[in-house]
């Protein structure tokens, strides 16, 4: 295989499973959801970091089965406003998950600012009895934000709740 050909592979199969991932099968899944009047990109990272995958406004929709990072442990799913937003500095907004069956913990954090500041931000899980984080208006409030919950349900986290 030439080069070229293996790295347009390599991406292919990298982006394939993530662009084409709903959270609407069976398999629990980390999802992110937009109901924001406006577009927001979001990378998949975790030793490697996925292309960015644009969520159209008003439900857009990225979802990634969970999955154990081998180096890491977790992963991140990164939101930012900006279409280049990972790599310019822009405010990022990270749900973080890590996969440790029977369960699943995750968690919501903020670097270089508030990405979607003004806007109610939950990650709650599909089953209810789970703790959901909550930041009505879109900056972190004070104390831990992490939870675990059953790895057998989604989370999802919705941004402009």
């Amino acid at each position: 295989m030439h080069a070229p050909t293996a790295a347009a592979a390599l991406v292919a199969a990298l982006a394939a499973p993530l662009a084409a991932a709903t959270g609407t099968g069976s398999t629990p899944v980390a999802r992110v959801l937009n109901k924001c009047s406006f577009p927001v990109t979001v990378w998949a990272v975790g030793s490697s970091v996925s292309p960015g995958y644009t969520l159209g406004a008003g439900g857009g929709t990225f979802a990634e089965g969970f999955a154990r990072d081998p180096q890491t442990g977790g992963r991140a799913l990164k939101v930012t406003r900006a279409p280049d937003g990972l790599f310019n500095g822009s405010p990022q907004l990270i749900f973080a998950y890590n996969l440790d069956a029977p369960n699943v913990w995750y968690d919501l954090s903020s670097v270089f600012g508030n990405a979607l500041q003004g806007s109610n931000l939950v990650v709650a899980s599909d089953e209810a009895s789970c703790p959901k984080i909550q930041w009505p208006q879109g900056s972190p409030p004070a104390g831990s934000q992490v939870k675990v919950c059953t790895a057998s349900r989604s989370v999802t986290l919705t941004l402009c709740a």
